[in-house]
């Protein structure tokens, strides 16, 4: 079940956010009183009340709002016990001064806004001598294995266990913890209103994750990378499962750079099945596997980890056929000529990170004749002598007649939409623009290109093309392309509204 967070500063706002969350199918709302600006009418709030109730009043210590005495924060609590509310949350150094009343069930919290301490058992086993229901032991993430850690801790209650943790290291335990037998998982109204640190919006945990769907056997799949907090790789491929009717989850992973290799062991606690591997792991997670196809050894990166029938890790670039059959979409749109439509295309290559690899690498052994140029000029050369193509500096890379112009770069990505990186002047009516950047899907290089009449293709093609190789390595089936498509459109457009 999902707990969702109402902090609102009016009663009146508390209570309609409260009927629009039940209609919108949540079961259990939390109504934080010391966001109310007056002092709670504890009565009036719960009155006819359409879902269950837990009431929360934090004290500024412990991140809330509360502007008034300690006396009248657990006066308000022992009304709303008397008032016979479903739960009340009670922090462990007050849980000893209010005692059990009537039907209302105890939460006994404990929070830690700076990290997950070693001594997370002994502060576990002081929560359950304060005459729990449930216990909510609450920390912040600095780390993958805090919330490995955690989610052991509630695997292994005794108790009725909440247990998760905060901040982006933390977002998976409050997708995961319930599928450990946490009672429940937290969320907010909306993703602009985070209540603490990685608190996901309910339609997020709701439709995206299926968190009332997650089970004890559901297998678990997942990105890792640095940052990861804004990849989309989660809602295309949890929708392939919904539409599939598949009982998995596909969770976001931080993972720092140098832990790669540790914390990939301390997820085998989790069996996770696969990785989708971005940004800077992709290089790290070719050295991890079992097993890895020519793509991957060619270009010494992976963008794909699973496992085989003897549990070995496998991997794989799906980066590479995505974006050679998103080019070849965009120069033979139904698919008519019988040989490969790059052969003897000239093509000018933007950028020199992993995805420029990719797609050099798969230009060249597709007949292409290729021109890198990148910003850095060291870079761009080390990666054309690699591939064995010419390179062009960042000045000049307008200089020459091109077929094909790829954007390996990420210019012209969201927020900085009024970005490109090849002006309008150098485009030529009858070249392919391929822009790696899908989000938004209508680059200005694209609009640009389009306006001079060239053929072009978004990264939304590639990054679904991409997903979908993934998602039939992770599960034997086709992926449902349009399903992902429709997916991603809806997606960019909500975070472009942001």
């Amino acid at each position: 079940m999902i707990c969702v967070s109402i902090g609102r500063t009016r009663h009146k706002m508390v209570m309609m956010e409260h009927r629009s969350l039940a209609e919108k199918g949540a079961e259990l709302v939390e109504l934080r009183l010391d966001w109310v600006a007056r002092s709670p009418d504890v009565n009036r709030l719960i009155k006819d009340r359409p879902t269950p109730v837990v009431i929360t009043c934090r004290r500024p210590e412990d991140k809330g709002r509360w502007k008034r005495s300690e006396e009248q924060r657990q006066a308000v609590l022992r009304t709303a016990i008397v008032s016979e509310v479903e739960y009340v949350d009670l922090e462990d150094d007050i849980a000893d001064q209010i005692p059990r009343y009537g039907k209302t069930k105890r939460i006994i919290s404990h929070h830690n806004f700076d990290e997950t301490p070693d001594n997370l058992e002994e502060i576990y086993t002081s929560l359950c001598e304060k005459d729990p229901d449930i216990v909510k032991l609450v920390t912040m993430a600095n780390s993958p294995d805090d919330s490995v850690r955690m989610l052991k801790l509630v695997a292994n209650a005794k108790v009725p266990t909440i247990g998760f943790c905060m901040g982006e290291y933390g977002v998976m335990s409050r997708i995961l913890c319930g599928k450990y037998g946490s009672p429940f998982t937290y969320a907010t109204f909306s993703r602009e209103r985070e209540l603490a640190p990685g608190q996901l919006s309910f339609s997020e945990m709701s439709q995206i994750y299926r968190y009332d769907q997650i089970g004890p056997e559901t297998p678990l799949y997942g990105v890792i990378g640095d940052p990861i907090a804004h990849s989309l790789s989660p809602l295309i491929h949890n929708a392939a499962f919904r539409y599939d009717k598949i009982d998995a989850v596909y969770v976001p992973f931080r993972v720092p750079k140098d832990r790669l290799a540790e914390t990939l062991k301390e997820f085998d606690w989790l069996n996770v099945q696969g990785y989708s591997v971005t940004i800077p792991h992709k290089a790290g997670a070719l050295k991890l596997a079992g097993e890895a196809d020519e793509a991957s050894q060619t270009m010494k990166v992976a963008n794909t980890l699973f496992r085989d029938e003897d549990n070995t890790w496998q991997a794989r670039n799906t980066d590479y056929e995505a974006a050679l059959d998103s080019i070849r979409l965009g120069l033979d749109p139904k698919g008519e000529l019988e040989s490969d439509p790059i052969n003897g295309k000239q093509v000018l290559l933007l950028g020199a990170g992993g995805v420029s690899r990719a797609i050099g690498a798969g230009i060249m052994n597709a007949g292409g004749a290729l021109t890198i140029s990148n910003r850095s000029r060291v870079r761009g050369e080390k990666l054309a002598d690699e591939l064995g193509c010419s390179y062009t500096t960042w000045e000049n890379r307008g200089g020459g007649r091109y077929d094909i112009v790829v954007n390996g770069t990420a210019v012209g990505m969201h927020p900085n939409v009024n970005e490109t990186p090849f002006a309008q002047n150098l485009l030529m009516d009858d070249m392919l623009v391929f822009d790696t950047v899908y989000n938004p899907e209508n680059t200005l290089l694209l609009k640009q290109a389009r306006e001079r009449g060239c053929k072009t293709v978004s990264g939304i093609e590639m990054f679904v093309r991409q997903a979908a190789a993934q998602y039939k390595l992770f599960t034997g089936r086709e992926a449902p392309l349009e399903a992902m498509r429709t997916t991603l459109r809806k997606g960019i457009s909500a975070v472009g509204k942001l």
